[in-house]
Protein backbone atom coordinates (compact mmCIF):
# COMPACT_ATOMS: atom_id res chain seq x y z
CA UNK A 1 0.00 0.00 0.00
CA UNK A 2 1.13 3.54 -0.76
CA UNK A 3 -0.28 5.87 1.91
CA UNK A 4 -0.75 9.50 0.80
CA UNK A 5 -3.07 10.84 3.51
CA UNK A 6 -0.51 12.23 5.98
CA UNK A 7 -2.16 15.67 6.00
CA UNK A 8 -5.08 13.94 7.76
CA UNK A 9 -3.13 11.51 9.96
CA UNK A 10 0.46 10.31 9.61
CA UNK A 11 1.08 6.62 9.00
CA UNK A 12 3.00 4.51 9.68
CA UNK A 13 4.27 5.82 13.00
CA UNK A 14 7.87 5.25 14.10
CA UNK A 15 8.28 1.86 15.80
CA UNK A 16 9.11 3.49 19.13
CA UNK A 17 5.58 4.98 19.22
CA UNK A 18 3.93 1.55 19.09
CA UNK A 19 6.40 0.01 21.53
CA UNK A 20 6.14 2.85 24.04
CA UNK A 21 2.33 2.77 24.07
CA UNK A 22 2.18 -1.00 24.66
CA UNK A 23 4.75 -0.76 27.45
CA UNK A 24 2.84 2.11 29.04
CA UNK A 25 -0.42 0.16 29.16
CA UNK A 26 1.34 -2.80 30.74
CA UNK A 27 3.28 -0.89 33.39
CA UNK A 28 2.03 2.70 33.89
CA UNK A 29 -1.64 2.70 32.94
CA UNK A 30 -2.87 4.51 36.05
CA UNK A 31 -4.82 7.76 36.29
CA UNK A 32 -2.35 10.68 36.54
CA UNK A 33 -2.74 12.92 39.56
CA UNK A 34 -5.54 10.78 40.99
CA UNK A 35 -3.46 8.56 43.24
CA UNK A 36 -0.06 8.08 44.87
CA UNK A 37 0.54 4.51 43.74
CA UNK A 38 3.31 3.72 41.29
CA UNK A 39 1.11 3.41 38.19
CA UNK A 40 -0.53 6.79 38.79
CA UNK A 41 2.84 8.39 39.48
CA UNK A 42 4.27 6.76 36.36
CA UNK A 43 1.44 8.15 34.25
CA UNK A 44 2.04 11.63 35.64
CA UNK A 45 5.74 11.37 34.81
CA UNK A 46 4.94 10.40 31.22
CA UNK A 47 2.63 13.40 30.76
CA UNK A 48 5.14 15.85 32.18
CA UNK A 49 7.99 14.38 30.15
CA UNK A 50 5.94 14.82 26.97
CA UNK A 51 5.06 18.37 27.99
CA UNK A 52 8.77 19.11 28.34
CA UNK A 53 9.56 17.59 24.94
CA UNK A 54 6.96 19.78 23.23
CA UNK A 55 8.27 22.82 25.10
CA UNK A 56 11.67 22.15 23.57
CA UNK A 57 10.24 21.54 20.10
CA UNK A 58 8.52 24.95 19.88
CA UNK A 59 10.85 26.86 22.25
CA UNK A 60 8.10 27.67 24.74
CA UNK A 61 9.22 29.68 27.80
CA UNK A 62 7.57 27.43 30.41
CA UNK A 63 6.46 23.81 30.37
CA UNK A 64 3.14 24.58 32.07
CA UNK A 65 2.07 26.69 29.07
CA UNK A 66 1.76 23.50 27.02
CA UNK A 67 -1.87 22.35 27.29
CA UNK A 68 -2.91 18.87 26.13
CA UNK A 69 -6.17 18.79 24.16
CA UNK A 70 -8.23 16.17 22.32
CA UNK A 71 -7.00 17.39 18.92
CA UNK A 72 -6.14 20.62 17.11
CA UNK A 73 -9.84 21.46 16.69
CA UNK A 74 -10.29 21.29 20.45
CA UNK A 75 -7.25 23.53 20.96
CA UNK A 76 -8.62 26.10 18.50
CA UNK A 77 -12.01 26.10 20.23
CA UNK A 78 -10.42 26.63 23.65
CA UNK A 79 -8.40 29.56 22.33
CA UNK A 80 -11.11 31.27 20.29
CA UNK A 81 -14.00 30.83 22.74
CA UNK A 82 -11.83 31.53 25.75
CA UNK A 83 -10.57 34.83 24.34
CA UNK A 84 -13.22 36.52 22.20
CA UNK A 85 -16.19 38.45 23.54
CA UNK A 86 -19.08 40.46 22.10
CA UNK A 87 -17.77 43.53 20.32
CA UNK A 88 -14.32 42.07 19.60
CA UNK A 89 -12.94 42.07 16.06
CA UNK A 90 -10.85 39.24 14.62
CA UNK A 91 -8.85 39.11 11.39
CA UNK A 92 -8.56 35.78 9.56
CA UNK A 93 -7.46 34.57 6.13
CA UNK A 94 -9.55 32.83 3.50
CA UNK A 95 -7.23 29.84 3.93
CA UNK A 96 -8.50 28.89 7.38
CA UNK A 97 -9.79 25.41 8.13
CA UNK A 98 -13.37 24.76 9.32
CA UNK A 99 -11.83 24.26 12.77
CA UNK A 100 -11.41 28.04 12.77
CA UNK A 101 -14.32 29.11 10.56
CA UNK A 102 -17.09 27.24 12.38
CA UNK A 103 -16.25 28.32 15.96
CA UNK A 104 -15.87 31.91 14.73
CA UNK A 105 -19.20 31.81 12.90
CA UNK A 106 -20.85 30.73 16.15
CA UNK A 107 -19.09 33.55 17.98
CA UNK A 108 -20.22 35.96 15.24
CA UNK A 109 -23.83 35.21 16.23
CA UNK A 110 -22.87 36.41 19.71
CA UNK A 111 -21.48 39.73 18.49
CA UNK A 112 -17.89 38.97 17.41
CA UNK A 113 -16.89 40.77 14.20
CA UNK A 114 -14.83 38.94 11.55
CA UNK A 115 -12.74 40.30 8.68
CA UNK A 116 -11.45 37.86 6.07
CA UNK A 117 -8.42 38.67 3.92
CA UNK A 118 -7.09 36.82 0.88
CA UNK A 119 -3.66 35.59 -0.21
CA UNK A 120 -2.05 36.83 -3.38
CA UNK A 121 -2.43 34.79 -6.57
CA UNK A 122 1.31 35.06 -7.20
CA UNK A 123 2.68 33.58 -3.97
CA UNK A 124 -0.32 32.18 -2.09
CA UNK A 125 0.70 34.14 1.01
CA UNK A 126 -1.28 36.70 2.97
CA UNK A 127 0.53 40.03 2.69
CA UNK A 128 1.32 41.75 6.00
CA UNK A 129 -0.02 45.04 4.62
CA UNK A 130 -3.42 43.35 4.09
CA UNK A 131 -3.52 42.63 7.81
CA UNK A 132 -2.51 46.19 8.69
CA UNK A 133 -5.29 47.62 6.51
CA UNK A 134 -7.86 45.41 8.27
CA UNK A 135 -7.03 46.51 11.83
CA UNK A 136 -9.80 48.44 13.60
CA UNK A 137 -10.15 50.06 17.01
CA UNK A 138 -11.86 46.93 18.36
CA UNK A 139 -9.48 44.41 16.76
CA UNK A 140 -8.30 41.90 19.34
CA UNK A 141 -7.03 38.88 17.45
CA UNK A 142 -5.26 37.77 14.27
CA UNK A 143 -5.78 34.10 13.37
CA UNK A 144 -3.59 32.60 10.65
CA UNK A 145 -2.90 29.09 9.45
CA UNK A 146 0.81 28.34 9.23
CA UNK A 147 0.12 26.23 6.12
CA UNK A 148 -3.18 25.20 4.59
CA UNK A 149 -3.85 21.51 3.95
CA UNK A 150 -5.15 22.62 0.53
CA UNK A 151 -2.20 24.66 -0.78
CA UNK A 152 0.72 23.76 1.49
CA UNK A 153 2.09 27.30 1.24
CA UNK A 154 4.04 28.37 4.35
CA UNK A 155 2.78 31.73 5.58
CA UNK A 156 5.24 34.39 6.91
CA UNK A 157 4.19 33.99 10.53
CA UNK A 158 7.05 36.07 11.96
CA UNK A 159 5.88 39.11 9.98
CA UNK A 160 2.36 38.65 11.34
CA UNK A 161 3.76 38.37 14.87
CA UNK A 162 5.58 41.67 14.47
CA UNK A 163 2.36 43.37 13.35
CA UNK A 164 0.46 41.89 16.29
CA UNK A 165 2.96 43.17 18.84
CA UNK A 166 3.20 46.62 17.27
CA UNK A 167 -0.59 46.97 17.47
CA UNK A 168 -1.08 45.24 20.85
CA UNK A 169 -3.00 42.36 19.26
CA UNK A 170 -2.96 38.61 19.91
CA UNK A 171 -1.59 36.27 17.22
CA UNK A 172 -3.15 32.80 17.08
CA UNK A 173 -1.46 30.32 14.72
CA UNK A 174 -2.98 27.07 13.47
CA UNK A 175 0.02 24.77 12.94
CA UNK A 176 -1.89 21.52 12.38
CA UNK A 177 -0.02 20.90 9.12
CA UNK A 178 3.44 22.16 10.06
CA UNK A 179 4.23 21.04 13.61
CA UNK A 180 6.89 18.34 13.38
CA UNK A 181 7.58 19.11 9.71
CA UNK A 182 8.69 22.73 9.83
CA UNK A 183 10.54 24.72 12.53
CA UNK A 184 8.27 26.70 14.89
CA UNK A 185 9.66 29.07 17.52
CA UNK A 186 6.92 30.78 19.52
CA UNK A 187 9.30 33.38 20.95
CA UNK A 188 10.98 34.37 17.69
CA UNK A 189 7.64 34.31 15.87
CA UNK A 190 5.94 36.33 18.62
CA UNK A 191 3.16 33.74 18.67
CA UNK A 192 0.69 34.17 21.55
CA UNK A 193 -1.46 31.11 20.89
CA UNK A 194 -0.39 28.03 18.94
CA UNK A 195 -2.66 25.08 18.19
CA UNK A 196 -1.46 21.89 16.58
CA UNK A 197 -2.26 18.22 16.12
CA UNK A 198 -0.45 15.37 17.80
CA UNK A 199 -1.40 12.76 15.20
CA UNK A 200 0.00 14.37 12.05
CA UNK A 201 3.59 15.60 11.81
CA UNK A 202 4.34 14.72 15.43
CA UNK A 203 3.65 11.00 14.78
CA UNK A 204 1.39 10.63 17.82
CA UNK A 205 -1.88 8.67 17.84
CA UNK A 206 -5.30 10.19 17.01
CA UNK A 207 -7.02 11.98 19.87
CA UNK A 208 -4.04 14.16 20.77
CA UNK A 209 -3.55 17.88 20.33
CA UNK A 210 -1.72 20.80 21.92
CA UNK A 211 -2.46 24.42 22.74
CA UNK A 212 0.41 26.73 23.68
CA UNK A 213 -0.77 29.74 25.71
CA UNK A 214 1.62 32.67 25.85
CA UNK A 215 2.11 35.08 28.72
CA UNK A 216 0.12 37.87 27.03
CA UNK A 217 -3.06 35.77 26.96
CA UNK A 218 -5.62 35.05 29.67
CA UNK A 219 -8.23 32.61 28.41
CA UNK A 220 -11.51 31.82 30.08
CA UNK A 221 -12.26 28.10 30.42
CA UNK A 222 -14.82 26.36 28.23
CA UNK A 223 -15.01 23.27 30.44
CA UNK A 224 -14.49 22.68 34.15
CA UNK A 225 -14.05 19.58 36.27
CA UNK A 226 -11.60 17.31 38.02
CA UNK A 227 -7.93 18.11 37.56
CA UNK A 228 -6.22 15.90 40.11
CA UNK A 229 -5.08 19.04 41.92
CA UNK A 230 -6.60 21.42 44.50
CA UNK A 231 -9.57 19.07 44.83
CA UNK A 232 -10.75 20.95 47.92
CA UNK A 233 -11.73 23.90 45.71
CA UNK A 234 -15.23 24.11 44.23
CA UNK A 235 -13.98 26.43 41.50
CA UNK A 236 -11.64 25.57 38.64
CA UNK A 237 -7.95 25.93 39.61
CA UNK A 238 -6.23 28.96 38.09
CA UNK A 239 -2.80 27.36 37.84
CA UNK A 240 -1.51 26.15 34.47
CA UNK A 241 -1.87 23.67 32.92
CA UNK A 242 -4.61 22.39 35.26
CA UNK A 243 -6.98 25.27 34.45
CA UNK A 244 -7.52 23.91 30.93
CA UNK A 245 -7.04 20.15 31.45
CA UNK A 246 -10.22 18.93 33.15
CA UNK A 247 -11.07 15.26 33.36
CA UNK A 248 -8.98 12.14 32.91
CA UNK A 249 -6.48 12.87 30.12
CA UNK A 250 -5.69 10.67 27.16
CA UNK A 251 -2.56 9.47 28.89
CA UNK A 252 -1.96 6.60 26.49
CA UNK A 253 -2.20 8.99 23.56
CA UNK A 254 0.07 11.53 25.23
CA UNK A 255 2.56 8.72 25.89
CA UNK A 256 2.61 7.87 22.18
CA UNK A 257 2.85 11.56 21.31
CA UNK A 258 5.92 11.89 23.52
CA UNK A 259 7.54 8.97 21.70
CA UNK A 260 6.79 10.65 18.37
CA UNK A 261 8.37 13.92 19.49
CA UNK A 262 11.43 12.04 20.75
CA UNK A 263 11.78 10.56 17.27
CA UNK A 264 11.59 14.03 15.69
CA UNK A 265 14.15 15.52 18.08
CA UNK A 266 16.54 12.62 17.52
CA UNK A 267 16.21 12.67 13.72
CA UNK A 268 16.16 16.47 13.43
CA UNK A 269 13.58 18.63 11.66
CA UNK A 270 15.92 19.38 8.76
CA UNK A 271 16.35 15.68 7.93
CA UNK A 272 12.60 15.09 8.12
CA UNK A 273 11.95 18.13 5.92
CA UNK A 274 14.49 16.98 3.31
CA UNK A 275 12.96 13.50 3.22
CA UNK A 276 9.53 15.02 2.62
CA UNK A 277 10.88 17.12 -0.24
CA UNK A 278 12.52 14.03 -1.75
CA UNK A 279 9.22 12.14 -1.67
CA UNK A 280 7.41 15.09 -3.28
CA UNK A 281 9.95 15.19 -6.13
CA UNK A 282 9.65 11.42 -6.57
CA UNK A 283 5.86 11.68 -6.75
CA UNK A 284 5.91 14.50 -9.31
CA UNK A 285 8.57 12.88 -11.48
CA UNK A 286 6.75 9.55 -11.38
Amino acid sequence: MIYLDNAATSWPKPDNVYQTMVEFLKTKGGNPGRGSHSMASGATEVIEETRGLIKSLINAPQRERIIFTFNCTDALNIGLKGLLREGDHVIISSLEHNSVIRPLNKLARKGVEISKIYPTNETGTVLPESIIKSIKKNTKLIVMTHASNVTGVIQPIQEYGKIARENNLILFVDAAQTAGKYPINVLEGKIDLLAFSGHKGLFGPPGTGILYIGERVDLDTIREGGTGSQSELEEQPTILPDRYESGTPNTLGICGLGAGVKFILSEGLEKIKMNGQYLIRKLIEG
